[in-house]
């Protein structure tokens, strides 16, 4: 199967009002992805505690929505709260009745009972929750797998676009950043797109070729690609022009290395890296949209949170503001059912 590009859909929560707002953009989201009225409306319940929770414990902060898919082809949707404040510990806050802030204390416990998927991480630098809810029953085939992605101010084109193909034991994992932003940045990336999405797993030499082909007359764009096959322990990672990759595993990590060029313009060559010894590690591929001075060790636990947590984490604290941005987190050995 092969998971495309959604864009995350952010809601500011900073007023009220905006409780009601989200509650029912959620619901409509979740509608229109097929669930049925009762799964409606606990998207709905739990985008109400969210937004609700934010208002309460930090004042404001952003919720983000995506559509999901799960290893079975169920329709999900993803929600994330967002934001600055203070912090809180996670495990008191589960207990029913506890409440950092006055109020009945039921927000964090009802949301964890009624979703499939739940997640938090909260320090320092703010706090985000993670909820999943798919439609039916079972979280048994979540993929984790996490992506924030966000065009610049808001545009309905995004020159940012991203893939991952799986198969049984491996994965083939792309981004691409279309040179600039808007409807023309729009266009390189998803010619880029379509033409990995043919045969994701041929050599990446020759997916390459094929999306410089499909890419030549456009703007042209970055491409990072990862190929992943558990079975070998093995990582192959081609990257071409300014695509960031990380592999992370506990408190260490090592880069992955692009060479310069654009794709669908002019690459003097392409070169496959392979790295050895590749087990329970988080693989990260990023746009420029992000800063590259990020270090999982500043976040105390981090790294053992959901990759949907991580990304937003690594969003919220290092996009530059000034062009399309995607973060793309997969856990190589718990990356599909």
């Amino acid at each position: 199967m092969t998971l495309t590009a959604s864009l995350t859909l952010v809601l500011t929560v900073d007023d009220p009002s905006q409780v009601g707002h989200a509650r029912r953009t959620a619901q409509t989201l979740a509608q229109t992805l097929g669930f049925d009225e009762t799964d409606a409306a606990r998207v709905a319940l739990v985008a109400t505690e969210l937004a609700s929770n934010l208002l309460k414990h930090a004042g404001q902060g952003v919720l983000h929505l995506r559509r999901l898919t799960s290893a079975r082809g169920r329709a999900g949707v993803e929600l994330l709260s967002i934001d600055r404040g203070q912090g809180f510990d996670p495990l008191q806050c589960m207990i029913d009745g506890f409440s950092s802030s006055g109020t009945q204390g039921i927000g964090l416990g009802s949301v964890a009972r009624g979703v499939q998927v739940f997640d938090v991480h909260s320090d320092r630098y703010g706090s985000v929750v993670l909820a999943r809810l798919y439609a039916g029953t079972g979280a048994d085939d979540d993929l984790r797998i996490g992506v924030s992605q966000h065009s610049l101010h808001g545009d309905p084109a995004c020159g940012d676009t991203w893939q991952v193909a799986l198969r049984d034991g491996g994965l083939s994992a792309l981004v691409v950043d279309g040179l600039g932003h808007g409807e023309e940045a729009e266009h390189a990336a998803q010619a880029g797109a379509r033409a990995f999405g043919q045969a994701p797993f041929d050599a990446p030499q020759y997916v390459l070729e094929r999306m410089h082909s499909a890419m030549c007359g456009s703007r042209g764009g970055a491409v990072g690609m990862a190929q992943y096959e558990a079975g070998e322990h093995k990582l192959r990672y081609l990257g071409v022009g300014n695509i960031g990759a990380t592999l992370v595993k506990g408190d260490g990590s090592r880069g992955l290395a692009s060479l310069s060029g654009i794709v669908g313009g002019q690459y003097r060559k392409a070169q496959v890296f392979e790295q050895p010894d590749i087990d329970n590690h988080l693989l990260i591929l990023y746009s420029d949209g992000l800063q590259s001075r990020w270090n999982l060790n500043n976040y105390p636990g981090l790294v053992h949170r959901h990759p949907a947590v991580i990304a937003a984490v690594l969003h919220r604290d290092f996009c530059r503001g000034r062009d399309d941005v995607t973060v793309l987190v997969i856990d190589l050995e718990l990356s599909h059912a």
